[in-house]
């Protein structure tokens, strides 16, 4: 492993853990023992570490998902299996990063999205798809309409600044948004597993 990857892995998990804007370039390379001069050696600045730290971030998690893909047993149980992952990770014991990152560098996170998540999007597109297919959601439906749509409410719930004025919990966020829709769309066949 070169200097360079462990600073990134290192920086890393100090923007996990403390969020990407209170973190400093001294702040970064404090744990590291290294000088400002090597640091700048590899980045020009923080940003720049910032983006090769979620290049690695989630390249780590773009395998995670195509793991989990695998393991559902019908189109509304991956679907929800999919969503939550994602709100784990957006609210979960690093919401402080995802915050930052929802905030601060949308366009970023949303660059790295598509890039990783492409694959996974496509194939939650196509488990709709065949969940309409099989009778779990309703006949009438249009996959890409549905996709398009849980997305928005997605996106919604992690970075509207509205719904977090209301105080709620992310769970309670989750199932009266995203999960209540997935409830409309279900047929009677696909709700009992919600």
């Amino acid at each position: 492993m070169t200097q360079k990857d462990i600073i990134i892995e290192v920086s890393l998990q100090q923007f996990l853990e403390h969020g990407i804007k209170q973190m400093t370039i001294q702040k970064l390379i404090e744990p590291l023992g290294i000088s400002t001069k090597t640091f700048y050696k590899y980045f020009a600045d923080k940003e720049d570490l910032l983006m090769q730290c979620l290049f690695l971030h989630y390249s780590e998690l773009s395998e995670r998902f195509i793991f989990l893909e695998k393991a559902y047993s019908n189109p509304v149980e991956s679907i929800l299996l999919f969503f939550y992952e994602g709100f784990k990770l957006d609210f979960g014991t690093s919401h402080i990063f995802y915050h930052d990152l929802n905030y601060y560098y949308p366009k970023l996170q949303d660059l790295l999205v598509e890039k990783f998540f492409l694959k996974s999007m496509i194939k939650t597109k196509s488990i709709v798809s065949e969940g309409i297919e099989e009778g779990f959601f309703r006949s009438e439906l249009k996959a890409d309409s549905v996709f398009e749509t849980m997305i928005i409410l997605y996106t919604n719930i992690t970075r509207n600044s509205k719904l977090k004025e209301l105080d709620y919990s992310p769970n309670v966020l989750m199932q009266n948004t995203l999960v209540a829709y997935i409830r409309g769309i279900c047929t009677e066949k696909g709700a009992c597993f919600i």
